[in-house]
């Protein structure tokens, strides 16, 4: 008899179609990765690890750069709308590099018949995101395209900002032993998301978590400065895509403890419903560290005491390989590998 281990990494995965791009080129996992790495970056003569935000250097300074699109449905959802999700995303792009956010651009396509009164809302909303955040809208651009040629409104933010001194998280600084810390529970903003859009009576107890990380990963810095070695928003994709990543950027393998991962009740039993992994469920306002060990209970502090970390947990370590792998250690007490969403889940959710 045949025996399958189930934590190779060569399994088989279910034939796709290739020519064409697709829904689940969106979804922030598998086909998402290969669209960017085959065909955008390939093209473009890229080499260097993807990540939230690119630090260029202008005289000698290095300025933290990051630009996002966000084309939500609905565009008002329980804890947010695409307004404040717009200036959040873009701002804890930044934040995952180390910057202090400084300013924003902000460009609208809107499609024809979008309400008046809907759009200042939006505005509205951006504007008071904005401001909480200590930031300013500084240019912009509006464009509008006829009726059915868009969602209503798709919104691209673009950010710069200042690294913070001490600061030196990237993708590629994950080191074997370092302590992987998330900021507090996942899946709110996916099942809030779906839950809104599919009627199923639950939006009142799912509420998006998205929100800014910026002081968050201030705080961090502030306490281990280069001992953090990288951060990530685990988006579209999840907290599974996320660990994939960081794992593949810095060629070590990850493992967690499937029962430390915070899951608020309603969204664990909500996926359990729709047959889904919270591991693959998209989040807004948490993020996932990769930090030294030495550091780790000082991260953990840090984080505990600033806006949005009082759920800050320890979900597993950092090894030595094999390069790219990410495994769970189940509740039974067995290994299972947790790889990218490799299909669409939930599109329009960011």
């Amino acid at each position: 008899m045949t025996t399958i281990d189930p934590l190779r990494a060569d399994c088989a995965v279910p034939h796709r179609e290739s020519d064409r791009v697709l829904l689940g080129h969106g979804s922030g996992g598998q086909l998402m990765a290969e669209l960017i790495d085959e065909v955008i970056v390939a093209e473009l003569g890229e080499t260097a690890p993807l990540q939230d935000a690119a630090v260029v250097d202008i005289a000698g300074t290095g300025v933290v750069f990051s630009t996002d699109s966000f084309v939500v449905t609905p565009r008002f959802f329980p804890g947010g709308d695409i307004g404040a999700l717009a200036v959040h995303g873009t701002v804890n792009d930044l934040a995952m590099r180390g910057a202090r956010p400084v300013a924003l651009a902000l460009a609208y396509v809107l499609e024809e018949g979008l309400p008046v009164e809907e759009l200042r809302a939006i505005t509205a909303s951006v504007a008071k995101s904005a401001a909480a955040c200590g930031i300013r809208i500084v240019t912009g651009d509006t464009k509008v395209v006829g009726r059915g040629a868009a969602d209503g409104i798709y919104i691209t933010t673009t950010g710069i900002g200042a690294r913070l001194p001490g600061a030196d998280p990237d993708a590629t600084r994950g080191r074997p032993g370092d302590v992987i810390l998330v900021s507090g529970p996942i899946g709110a903003h996916g099942m809030a998301i779906l839950c809104a859009r599919g009627g199923l009576g639950l939006e009142g107890e799912i509420r998006s978590d998205t929100a800014p990380l910026h002081e968050l990963v201030a705080a961090m810095i502030a306490a281990c400065g280069p001992d953090v070695h990288a951060l990530r928003d685990p988006t579209r994709g999840g907290l599974a895509s996320a660990l994939n990543e960081l794992a593949a950027a810095s060629g070590v393998g990850v493992e967690i403890e499937e029962a430390a991962v915070p899951v608020p009740t309603a969204v664990a039993a909500t996926c359990e419903l729709l047959g889904l992994d919270p591991l693959h469920v998209a989040n807004e306002g948490c993020l996932v560290a990769f930090v030294a060990p030495e550091a780790a209970e000082r991260a953990l502090a840090a984080m505990r005491s600033a806006p949005g970390g009082a759920g800050a947990t320890v979900i597993g370590r950092v090894t030595d390989g094999p390069a790219g792998r990410v495994t769970a250690r189940t509740l039974m007490g067995a290994g299972r590998i947790v790889d990218m969403l490799i299909g669409e889940q939930l599109p329009r959710i960011c």
